[in-house]
């Protein structure tokens, strides 16, 4: 049970952490300005990485060996769907990712204000899967499913 607990942790911080992004950090970055928010973006998104990552990659590598000791299928999804934020990120968000770190871009331009928005729309998606993993868990847990 200790590892479900742990991938149970990773899941519940990974998603109060891209939840906040969404709701609270992003809309407040946008009404600096475009050009202000690109430039808070770079730092904001360079730290979170490593942060966002390693929970990832802990919680998946926990519910795996929950799983593994018989915890059950719902315990093997909910690690699967968060671990599924890093191919996600690795392959759908880094191009968005990439045109917004380039430093070549017009950080007040139209394109950097979509870039902007399609960031965010994007990383909803990481944290919408993040939350259905940790209703998962917590159903789990409370022997609902």
């Amino acid at each position: 049970m200790l590892l479900e607990l742990i991938a149970t942790l990773c899941t519940s911080l990974f998603a109060g952490a891209a939840i906040y992004v969404n709701l609270v950090e992003h809309p407040a970055r946008l009404e600096t300005g475009i050009s202000a928010a690109v430039k808070q973006w770079r730092p904001s998104y360079r730290r979170a990485t490593v942060m966002q990552a390693s929970l990832a990659i802990v919680g998946l590598l926990a519910a795996l060996g929950a799983w593994a000791q018989g915890r059950g299928t719902p315990v093997l999804v909910g690690g699967l769907l968060l671990g599924s934020v890093v191919p996600f990120t690795l392959i759908v968000i880094f191009p968005t990712n990439r045109g917004l770190s380039d430093p070549n871009l017009d950080e007040g331009s139209s394109t950097a204000a979509a870039l902007l928005a399609k960031w965010n729309r994007l990383h909803a998606a990481r944290s919408g899967a993040a939350l259905l993993a940790l209703l998962l868990f917590l159903l789990h847990l409370g022997g609902i499913l």
